[in-house]
Protein backbone atom coordinates (compact mmCIF):
# COMPACT_ATOMS: atom_id res chain seq x y z
CA UNK A 1 0.00 0.00 0.00
CA UNK A 2 2.73 2.54 1.32
CA UNK A 3 4.43 2.06 -2.22
CA UNK A 4 1.39 2.41 -4.50
CA UNK A 5 1.04 5.62 -2.97
CA UNK A 6 4.40 6.66 -3.61
CA UNK A 7 4.03 5.50 -7.48
CA UNK A 8 0.89 7.68 -7.65
CA UNK A 9 2.08 10.83 -5.70
CA UNK A 10 2.92 13.51 -8.62
CA UNK A 11 4.28 16.75 -7.44
CA UNK A 12 3.86 19.97 -9.47
CA UNK A 13 5.19 20.12 -12.45
CA UNK A 14 7.68 23.05 -13.04
CA UNK A 15 7.64 25.44 -15.79
CA UNK A 16 10.74 25.32 -18.05
CA UNK A 17 11.86 27.95 -20.34
CA UNK A 18 12.86 26.34 -23.52
CA UNK A 19 12.94 29.33 -25.85
CA UNK A 20 13.63 32.23 -25.67
CA UNK A 21 11.19 34.22 -26.96
CA UNK A 22 9.01 32.88 -23.74
CA UNK A 23 10.66 35.41 -21.40
CA UNK A 24 9.00 38.33 -20.64
CA UNK A 25 10.30 38.76 -16.95
CA UNK A 26 13.90 39.16 -15.68
CA UNK A 27 15.23 39.24 -12.39
CA UNK A 28 19.30 40.07 -12.50
CA UNK A 29 19.50 42.48 -9.07
CA UNK A 30 22.07 42.29 -6.50
CA UNK A 31 24.28 39.92 -9.13
CA UNK A 32 27.76 41.80 -8.67
CA UNK A 33 27.09 42.68 -12.39
CA UNK A 34 29.30 45.35 -14.04
CA UNK A 35 28.29 45.35 -17.11
CA UNK A 36 24.44 44.96 -18.61
CA UNK A 37 24.95 41.17 -20.72
CA UNK A 38 23.07 41.16 -24.48
CA UNK A 39 19.53 40.54 -23.63
CA UNK A 40 18.00 41.53 -27.24
CA UNK A 41 17.63 37.92 -28.05
CA UNK A 42 14.45 37.99 -25.66
CA UNK A 43 12.57 39.35 -28.49
CA UNK A 44 9.13 39.08 -25.82
CA UNK A 45 10.94 40.87 -23.01
CA UNK A 46 8.95 43.58 -21.04
CA UNK A 47 10.26 44.18 -17.38
CA UNK A 48 14.13 43.89 -16.52
CA UNK A 49 15.62 44.31 -12.59
CA UNK A 50 19.01 45.36 -13.00
CA UNK A 51 19.21 47.26 -9.82
CA UNK A 52 22.11 47.33 -6.78
CA UNK A 53 24.72 45.94 -9.14
CA UNK A 54 27.72 47.49 -10.45
CA UNK A 55 26.62 49.09 -13.58
CA UNK A 56 29.07 51.90 -15.11
CA UNK A 57 28.00 51.76 -18.80
CA UNK A 58 24.82 51.05 -20.49
CA UNK A 59 24.94 49.79 -24.26
CA UNK A 60 22.23 50.32 -26.96
CA UNK A 61 22.27 46.45 -28.00
CA UNK A 62 21.32 45.46 -24.55
CA UNK A 63 17.94 45.64 -24.77
CA UNK A 64 14.92 45.11 -27.44
CA UNK A 65 12.67 48.10 -28.21
CA UNK A 66 9.66 46.36 -26.26
CA UNK A 67 10.71 46.83 -22.82
CA UNK A 68 8.27 48.68 -20.77
CA UNK A 69 9.65 48.63 -17.34
CA UNK A 70 13.61 49.33 -16.24
CA UNK A 71 14.68 49.35 -13.56
CA UNK A 72 18.80 50.44 -13.21
CA UNK A 73 18.76 51.74 -10.08
CA UNK A 74 21.54 51.71 -7.49
CA UNK A 75 24.60 51.43 -9.96
CA UNK A 76 27.36 53.57 -10.95
CA UNK A 77 25.96 54.72 -14.22
CA UNK A 78 27.82 57.46 -15.62
CA UNK A 79 25.85 58.13 -18.87
CA UNK A 80 22.78 56.61 -20.80
CA UNK A 81 23.68 58.40 -23.64
CA UNK A 82 22.85 56.59 -27.46
CA UNK A 83 21.44 53.96 -25.27
CA UNK A 84 18.10 53.88 -24.46
CA UNK A 85 16.75 56.03 -27.16
CA UNK A 86 15.38 53.14 -28.98
CA UNK A 87 13.19 52.12 -26.10
CA UNK A 88 10.04 54.03 -27.16
CA UNK A 89 7.82 51.88 -25.30
CA UNK A 90 8.79 52.21 -22.46
CA UNK A 91 6.92 53.34 -19.32
CA UNK A 92 8.90 53.24 -16.08
CA UNK A 93 12.33 53.94 -15.75
CA UNK A 94 14.39 54.24 -12.52
CA UNK A 95 17.44 55.21 -12.49
CA UNK A 96 17.98 56.75 -9.00
CA UNK A 97 21.34 56.96 -7.00
CA UNK A 98 24.24 56.36 -10.08
CA UNK A 99 27.09 58.64 -10.97
CA UNK A 100 24.91 60.69 -13.83
CA UNK A 101 26.35 64.55 -14.30
CA UNK A 102 24.65 65.77 -17.34
CA UNK A 103 21.29 66.54 -17.09
CA UNK A 104 20.22 67.93 -20.73
CA UNK A 105 22.11 64.46 -22.23
CA UNK A 106 19.94 62.41 -20.11
CA UNK A 107 16.42 64.44 -20.78
CA UNK A 108 17.29 64.39 -24.40
CA UNK A 109 17.71 60.60 -24.58
CA UNK A 110 14.22 59.95 -23.23
CA UNK A 111 12.37 62.42 -25.19
CA UNK A 112 11.11 59.73 -27.48
CA UNK A 113 9.58 57.85 -24.77
CA UNK A 114 6.09 59.70 -25.20
CA UNK A 115 4.44 56.82 -22.90
CA UNK A 116 7.01 57.41 -20.21
CA UNK A 117 4.89 58.17 -16.84
CA UNK A 118 7.34 56.93 -13.95
CA UNK A 119 10.67 58.11 -13.14
CA UNK A 120 13.25 58.39 -10.74
CA UNK A 121 16.50 60.03 -11.38
CA UNK A 122 17.31 61.45 -7.33
CA UNK A 123 20.57 60.89 -5.93
CA UNK A 124 22.13 61.66 -9.09
CA UNK A 125 24.92 64.62 -9.16
CA UNK A 126 22.42 67.08 -11.85
CA UNK A 127 19.75 67.03 -9.28
CA UNK A 128 21.32 69.17 -7.05
CA UNK A 129 20.70 72.05 -9.80
CA UNK A 130 17.52 74.15 -8.32
CA UNK A 131 15.74 73.93 -11.65
CA UNK A 132 16.28 69.82 -12.06
CA UNK A 133 12.61 69.53 -11.43
CA UNK A 134 11.33 72.10 -13.62
CA UNK A 135 13.62 71.47 -16.73
CA UNK A 136 12.48 67.51 -16.35
CA UNK A 137 8.61 68.26 -16.25
CA UNK A 138 9.13 70.92 -19.26
CA UNK A 139 10.85 68.12 -21.91
CA UNK A 140 9.11 65.26 -20.94
CA UNK A 141 5.43 66.31 -20.23
CA UNK A 142 4.27 62.41 -20.09
CA UNK A 143 5.85 62.31 -16.70
CA UNK A 144 3.09 61.83 -13.84
CA UNK A 145 5.11 60.93 -11.29
CA UNK A 146 9.21 61.69 -10.84
CA UNK A 147 11.37 60.76 -7.79
CA UNK A 148 8.59 59.09 -6.28
CA UNK A 149 6.65 62.69 -6.01
CA UNK A 150 2.88 63.17 -8.48
CA UNK A 151 3.43 65.87 -10.83
CA UNK A 152 1.10 68.84 -10.21
CA UNK A 153 -0.41 71.13 -12.65
CA UNK A 154 1.31 73.69 -11.02
CA UNK A 155 4.38 72.36 -10.99
CA UNK A 156 3.55 72.35 -14.90
CA UNK A 157 2.57 75.99 -15.09
CA UNK A 158 6.23 77.15 -13.35
CA UNK A 159 8.21 74.63 -15.50
CA UNK A 160 6.31 76.14 -18.49
CA UNK A 161 7.24 79.34 -16.99
CA UNK A 162 10.65 79.02 -16.62
CA UNK A 163 11.64 77.27 -19.53
CA UNK A 164 8.95 77.90 -22.28
CA UNK A 165 9.46 81.57 -22.50
CA UNK A 166 10.14 81.60 -25.82
CA UNK A 167 7.59 79.57 -27.08
CA UNK A 168 5.32 81.29 -25.15
CA UNK A 169 6.36 84.74 -26.63
CA UNK A 170 5.22 82.95 -30.49
CA UNK A 171 2.43 82.00 -29.38
CA UNK A 172 1.58 85.40 -28.19
CA UNK A 173 1.96 86.50 -31.87
CA UNK A 174 -0.63 83.77 -33.61
CA UNK A 175 -3.90 85.72 -34.83
CA UNK A 176 -6.20 83.96 -36.38
CA UNK A 177 -4.02 80.83 -37.31
CA UNK A 178 -1.39 82.51 -38.72
CA UNK A 179 1.72 84.65 -36.93
CA UNK A 180 0.89 88.02 -37.00
CA UNK A 181 4.46 90.31 -37.38
CA UNK A 182 4.81 93.61 -35.47
CA UNK A 183 4.75 96.74 -37.79
CA UNK A 184 8.07 97.47 -38.99
CA UNK A 185 10.32 99.80 -37.47
CA UNK A 186 13.74 101.94 -37.89
CA UNK A 187 16.28 100.00 -37.34
CA UNK A 188 18.42 100.91 -34.08
CA UNK A 189 22.22 101.14 -34.46
CA UNK A 190 24.22 100.33 -31.10
CA UNK A 191 27.49 101.97 -32.39
CA UNK A 192 28.38 105.35 -33.72
CA UNK A 193 28.55 105.34 -37.64
CA UNK A 194 31.09 108.34 -38.85
CA UNK A 195 31.62 109.34 -42.61
CA UNK A 196 33.56 112.16 -43.96
CA UNK A 197 32.08 115.43 -45.36
CA UNK A 198 33.06 117.89 -47.77
CA UNK A 199 36.87 118.20 -49.08
CA UNK A 200 38.13 119.25 -45.09
CA UNK A 201 37.84 115.40 -43.56
CA UNK A 202 36.04 117.08 -41.13
CA UNK A 203 33.29 114.19 -39.94
CA UNK A 204 29.78 114.20 -38.08
CA UNK A 205 27.97 111.58 -36.56
CA UNK A 206 25.34 109.52 -38.56
CA UNK A 207 22.54 107.69 -36.74
CA UNK A 208 19.88 106.04 -38.64
CA UNK A 209 16.30 107.31 -37.32
CA UNK A 210 12.76 107.03 -38.03
CA UNK A 211 13.10 109.87 -40.49
CA UNK A 212 15.62 108.32 -42.24
CA UNK A 213 13.93 105.15 -43.09
CA UNK A 214 11.60 106.70 -45.81
CA UNK A 215 15.12 107.81 -47.88
CA UNK A 216 16.58 104.59 -46.98
CA UNK A 217 15.28 101.81 -49.88
CA UNK A 218 17.43 98.72 -47.63
CA UNK A 219 14.62 99.18 -44.69
CA UNK A 220 11.80 97.14 -45.44
CA UNK A 221 8.31 98.61 -45.64
CA UNK A 222 5.00 97.51 -45.61
CA UNK A 223 2.56 97.32 -48.81
CA UNK A 224 -1.17 96.46 -49.30
CA UNK A 225 -2.17 95.83 -52.50
CA UNK A 226 -5.83 94.68 -53.75
CA UNK A 227 -7.48 94.44 -57.22
CA UNK A 228 -10.85 94.66 -58.20
CA UNK A 229 -12.59 93.13 -60.84
CA UNK A 230 -15.53 94.39 -62.82
CA UNK A 231 -16.94 91.19 -64.31
CA UNK A 232 -20.26 93.01 -65.53
CA UNK A 233 -18.04 94.01 -68.35
CA UNK A 234 -15.78 90.29 -69.01
CA UNK A 235 -16.35 88.90 -72.11
CA UNK A 236 -19.03 85.74 -72.07
CA UNK A 237 -18.38 82.79 -74.68
CA UNK A 238 -21.47 84.09 -76.56
CA UNK A 239 -19.62 87.49 -77.49
CA UNK A 240 -16.42 85.66 -78.61
CA UNK A 241 -18.48 83.60 -80.71
CA UNK A 242 -20.52 86.39 -82.65
CA UNK A 243 -17.69 88.48 -82.70
CA UNK A 244 -19.82 91.17 -81.23
CA UNK A 245 -17.56 94.20 -81.38
CA UNK A 246 -20.35 95.79 -79.14
CA UNK A 247 -19.52 93.72 -76.10
CA UNK A 248 -18.42 96.32 -73.03
CA UNK A 249 -15.35 96.65 -72.17
CA UNK A 250 -13.27 94.76 -68.61
CA UNK A 251 -10.82 96.55 -66.44
CA UNK A 252 -8.66 95.95 -63.74
CA UNK A 253 -8.80 98.16 -60.44
CA UNK A 254 -5.77 97.86 -58.78
CA UNK A 255 -4.57 100.06 -55.37
CA UNK A 256 -1.59 100.20 -53.44
CA UNK A 257 -1.67 101.09 -49.94
CA UNK A 258 2.23 102.16 -48.71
Amino acid sequence: MERYKQENVHPLPKRVIQRDRDVTHLHLARRGLTFIPDLSRFSMLRCVWLNNNRIREVSRASFNCCLTELYLQDNDISSISGALRHLTCLQVLLLFNNQMKCLEETVSELKNMQDLHTLSLYLNPFTQDPDYRQYVLHHLPSVKFLDRKEVTQEERRRAFKLFGVERQRVLDTIAFGRRALPPPTGRKTTNSITKPVGQQGSRKRCTDSRSDDRENPSVPKSIIQFSIMNWTGSSTSQWNHLHDSSKPASGILTVKLG
